[in-house]
């Protein structure tokens, strides 16, 4: 049960850090007006942020 516990917290962890340093991309995207590289579905597009 412990271990679970664990893996989760790290988990969510993650899940945060990837969630801030996005948000930092989007604010860094917009301080330099370049466009921002997604992919939908299976077409890569660019947009503005």
């Amino acid at each position: 049960m412990k271990q679970k516990n664990k893996q989760m917290e790290l988990k969510d962890k993650i899940i945060n850090g990837l969630e801030k340093s996005y948000e930092k991309l989007i604010i860094y995207k917009k301080y330099k007006k370049s466009e921002l590289v997604i992919m939908k579905g299976n077409k890569i597009v660019k947009i503005k942020p």
